[in-house]
């Protein structure tokens, strides 16, 4: 008896032994957990229209794609996820270039080539320094659509917080990253271990500008019920398309591309 019992302690202290080295291991290498520039899929497209390659100042200059089709549209700005590069959308970007909009994609710091390592008050301030460089252009906020993917739904929703912009688009939007990481690492103390947190549901409540919030139900990195939360949460005018069978990065069908379209259409 008295072997079994010290048995079961030697365990409990290597179990302990180890979630302890993992939680240590989780809070250093976070970062890289979180944020993936070197990832690349659907990257075998290829522009059907020019764009002007620029570079716009942060604290490190950032690459940057500008189509500018007619001065008298909208310009929407995206907001990518957090893996992979510019030519990674490209496939969007084609179907965003048939509607009445020009627009800017560009690359956040350590993405794309870009100098620097990237986290939640890096991120706020290079999507501060594009709004400000289309400002420089005379391109006023009620002119500006944003359009957050993934995590760049956060980026999106904080920039919009108490301002003007024409509308925001959110492509399958979270609640907070530690909502969403309490999701993969349920035992681990997320909300403490995060320096990145990304509390996008505490900040909708201060976007006033039309919202259309696009989600795919059957989406397995970020839950639809996520997506549907910020929906419920928004106080202004709000669009919805939730699709049955989209997955996370969803579908750039012509339903979707419509919906877009539409809300587009509707923006003052």
């Amino acid at each position: 008896m008295l072997k079994i019992n010290k048995m079961i302690l030697s365990i409990t202290f290597i179990l302990i032994g180890i979630y302890f080295f993992v939680t240590i291991f989780l809070y250093f290498y976070q970062n890289k957990l979180l944020y993936h520039p070197n990832i690349n899929s659907r990257s075998n497209y290829e522009l059907n229209h020019k764009v002007n390659e620029i570079l716009i100042n942060s604290d490190d200059d950032m690459i940057a794609w500008y189509y500018k089709k007619n001065e008298n549209y909208k310009t929407l700005v995206f907001f990518h996820g957090n893996a992979g590069n510019l030519s990674n959308r490209i496939y969007k970007l084609n179907e965003l270039s048939k509607l009445k909009l020009n627009y800017l994609i560009f690359a956040y710091r350590g993405f794309n080539g870009n100098k620097g390592k990237p986290y939640e008050a890096g991120l706020y301030k290079d999507a501060e320094n594009v709004i400000n460089w289309l400002k420089s252009k005379n391109i006023v906020e009620n002119n500006i659509i944003l359009y957050g993917e993934s995590l760049g739904t956060a980026i999106a929703i904080h920039t919009a917080q108490m301002k003007n912009f024409a509308g925001i688009i959110l492509e399958a939007p979270f609640t907070s990253m530690v909502t969403l990481g309490q999701k993969y690492y349920p035992i681990f103390p997320v909300k403490f271990l995060l320096n990145d947190k990304y509390e996008s549901l505490k900040k909708i409540i201060n976007v006033k500008s039309p919202v259309l919030v696009m989600h795919g139900k059957k989406d397995k990195i970020v839950p639809f019920k996520m997506g549907l939360e910020i929906y419920e949460k928004l106080n202004g005018q709000k669009f919805k398309y939730f699709n049955e069978q989209d997955d996370h990065m969803m579908e750039y069908n012509p339903d979707l591309v419509r919906a877009i379209e539409n809300f587009i259409n509707q923006l003052n």
